[in-house]
């Protein structure tokens, strides 16, 4: 069965949590765009730039760590170094052992996403990487969301 997802432009509105991120010269890709795979990292750094800010420390240091199980992207409108990238995150879900986000890649001063993405972290224990709980501080984080 497939999943319903929005076609709607994301606005600034629907994100409560934001991350800056500048773009890099070596963002572009051949054609003078940041390149597609790029966004993945600027989810990435998002998550986890408010996650290390929200805790206090370093995240890879828990007991139970977040890996990437699942991302998408749906792209909206070119971005090109020297842009200046405003990251909104939104929860989806919060479960029993995964978390769900909701990106949105904003330029700076623009209204509408460039850029919607979902990624979605399980968390594992850091030694063995069995499957573990969401861990406590990592739950209080999200409240923010």
């Amino acid at each position: 069965m497939s999943e319903h997802r929005s076609t709607a432009v994301p606005t600034r509105s629907d994100f409560r949590l934001w991350q800056v991120i500048p773009t890099r010269w070596h963002d572009n890709d051949h054609y003078g765009h940041v390149n597609n795979a790029i966004y993945y990292a600027y989810f990435d750094t998002a998550i986890s730039g408010f996650l290390i800010d929200a805790v206090g420390s370093d995240v890879r240091k828990l007991e139970a760590i977040g890996i990437v199980a699942e991302t998408g992207c749906r792209y909206l409108k070119e971005l090109s170094y020297p842009d200046v990238l405003n990251v909104g995150i939104a929860l989806d879900k919060l479960g029993k052992a995964s978390v769900v986000y909701r990106l949105g890649i904003f330029r700076a001063g623009e209204p509408e996403a460039a850029a919607v993405g979902r990624f979605v972290h399980v968390y594992v224990d850091r030694e063995t990487h069995a499957v573990s709980e969401v861990p406590a501080l990592i739950r209080a984080a999200l409240a923010r969301l």
